[in-house]
C-alpha cells in the first residue's frame, strides 16, 4: 500500500480538484471529493434518478455546474447508481481462507450474481460477504456452492432476520437538514424488507433489469428498451420504485467523503434489546448497514468514521453500547463489491 501526500490535480481537471493519492497492488485510488462533489453525491443517495435541473434546485447552484460535475462523478465512477432486485431470504457469511489467498476469495464471491458485497477484514475474519437469494435456494448455496469457493476453508453463516440500515439509507450528514428534506419528498424510506418477489411483466421487469444495470437510465431509454411510450415507461418506472420492485442505491466510497476507516461490528445483546440497539444504529450517519442476524450474534453493523479516534468512541460511548453485552470489532482493509457493484478502479 502506497500512501501521497495530497497532490494538486493538473489543469486538465480543474485546479479545484483534489486526490488522496492511496493506491493498492490492483491501482485503486480514492479521491476525496471536494466540498460541491460530495453535496452533489449526498443528494444521489437521497435519489439517484433526480435530475441534475433538481439537485441544483435544492443546493442553490448552477444547473450546469452541477451537470457537469455531477456527470464527471458517474464517469469516473467515484459514485455509482444502479438498482437491486428485493429477494425473499439474505444471509452473511463470515469467511476464513487459506493463507495468501484472501484477495482471491474475496473477489470470487464479489463476482457471484446474487451477492450484494464482499469485503477483506482484519481479525479472525478474513471476509465477509452478503447473499441475497431465494430460500429454496438456501441450502445449496451454503452446502454446495459457498464451501466450494477458491481458497475458502472455513464459513460461517448468519440468516438476516431484520434489517435497520441498508447503504440506500445510508447519509453522512452531508447536507443541511432543509435540503435534505427537499430531496427525500416523493423518495421511498429506506424499508427494505426479505418479502418474496412479486410476479411482473414482461415490460416491467425489461425495466427493472435496465435499472440494475444503470440507475439513471432515461425514460426515454427504457421506452425504447421495453417498445412502449414514454408516458408509459415513466408510469411504469414510477411504480416500480414506489412499490419496492427495484431499489435505487448510490454507491458511493465513505474513504472520498472523508470516513476513510471502515469496520465491521459483530454484536451480542439480549433479545429484548435487539430492536431498541438496531434501532439506534440506523439513526447515526456514522452506520452504513446494521441488520438483525441469526446466530451467535444478534446483530451486523458496518459502520465508517473519519479516523480511529472516531471508531472508538462509537463502540465505546454511543447511547447504544449499553444495551448490548459485547462488541466485536473487525477493520475493512478492501471493498470488492458494494451495493451489488464490483468495485472498479476510478478513472481519475
Amino acid at each position: 500500500m502506497r500512501v501521497g501526500q495530497c497532490v494538486m490535480i493538473g489543469s486538465a481537471l480543474r485546479k479545484s480538484l483534489y486526490f488522496q493519492g492511496t493506491a493498492d497492488e490492483q491501482g485503486r485510488i480514492v479521491r476525496l471529493l471536494d466540498p460541491l462533489e460530495r453535496r452533489i453525491a449526498a443528494a444521489l443517495q437521497f435519489d439517484g434518478r433526480s435530475s441534475w435541473s433538481q439537485i441544483a434546485d435544492v443546493l442553490g447552484e448552477p444547473e450546469r455546474t452541477v451537470a457537469r460535475r455531477g456527470s464527471e462523478l458517474i464517469e469516473a465512477r467515484l459514485v455509482q447508481v444502479a438498482g437491486l432486485r428485493p429477494q425473499s431470504t439474505s444471509v452473511i457469511i463470515r469467511v476464513q481462507t487459506a493463507p495468501g489467498t484472501t484477495r482471491a476469495t474475496a473477489n470470487a464471491l464479489a463476482q457471484r450474481r446474487d451477492s450484494t458485497f464482499s469485503y477483506t477484514m482484519t481479525g479472525g475474519v478474513d471476509c465477509v460477504v452478503e447473499v441475497l437469494t431465494e430460500a429454496e435456494l438456501m441450502p445449496a448455496l451454503l452446502t454446495d456452492e459457498i464451501p466450494g469457493t477458491v481458497g475458502l476453508v472455513r464459513a460461517v453463516s448468519y440468516p438476516v432476520m431484520r434489517y435497520f440500515r441498508t447503504i440506500r439509507g445510508w447519509q453522512p450528514d452531508l447536507l443541511t437538514e432543509v435540503e435534505a428534506d427537499a430531496l427525500r419528498a416523493g423518495v421511498t424510506t429506506d424499508t427494505w424488507s426479505l418479502q418474496e418477489p412479486q410476479r411482473l411483466s414482461r415490460v416491467d421487469n425489461e425495466i427493472v433489469d435496465a435499472l440494475c444495470q444503470d440507475g439513471r437510465v432515461s425514460c426515454e431509454r427504457l421506452a425504447r428498451l421495453t417498445g412502449v411510450s414514454n408516458a408509459t415507461a415513466r408510469r411504469r418506472t414510477e411504480w416500480l420504485l414506489q412499490n419496492n420492485h427495484v431499489y435505487i442505491r448510490a454507491v458511493v466510497e465513505p474513504a472520498s467523503v472523508g470516513l476513510p476507516v471502515e469496520a465491521f461490528l459483530w454484536i451480542r445483546s439480549a433479545p429484548k434489546n435487539v430492536e431498541a440497539v438496531g434501532r439506534e444504529l440506523a439513526a447515526s450517519p456514522l452506520v452504513r448497514y446494521a441488520a438483525a442476524v441469526a446466530g451467535d450474534y444478534q446483530i451486523v453493523a458496518n459502520v465508517t468514521a473519519k479516523d480511529q479516534a472516531a471508531l472508538y468512541a462509537c463502540v465505546t460511548s454511543a447511547p447504544w453500547v449499553a444495551h448490548t453485552k459485547s462488541i466485536d470489532v473487525s477493520l475493512l482493509l478492501e471493498a470488492f463489491k458494494r451495493g451489488g457493484r464490483v468495485l472498479q478502479p476510478a478513472r481519475i
